[in-house]
C-alpha cells in the first residue's frame, strides 16, 4: 500500500495512543505493542506533551523510536504504519 491508500484507511480510526504531559517516553511500549497487532495507529497529541515543539516533530520523534513510519500528521493527531 502506498501512502494515499495508507490514509485513506486511517481516516475511519479512532485515536488508541495518547501523549500526554509525561511525554513521548511514557507511550513508546504501548505504540509498539499496537503497532505489533495493527497496521495503522492513530495518535493524538496533547498541549503539554509537545514542550515547545510542533506536532510534527513530536510525531516524526516517536515513529523513530518505535521504528515505525509516519503516514500524516493533521491537527494534532499522527498516523503509524509499520
Amino acid at each position: 500500500m502506498d501512502k494515499q491508500d495508507l490514509r485513506k484507511e486511517a481516516h475511519n480510526l479512532d485515536v488508541t495512543v495518547w501523549v500526554g504531559k509525561s511525554g513521548l517516553e511514557a507511550v513508546v511500549g504501548e505504540l509498539n505493542d499496537q503497532l505489533a497487532n495493527q497496521n495503522l495507529v492513530k495518535a493524538k497529541f496533547l498541549r503539554a506533551s509537545l514542550g515547545g515543539t510542533t506536532v510534527d516533530e513530536a510525531a516524526a520523534d516517536l515513529a523513530e523510536r518505535v521504528n515505525a513510519e509516519l503516514i500524516e500528521t493533521r491537527g494534532k493527531t499522527a498516523v503509524f504504519h509499520r
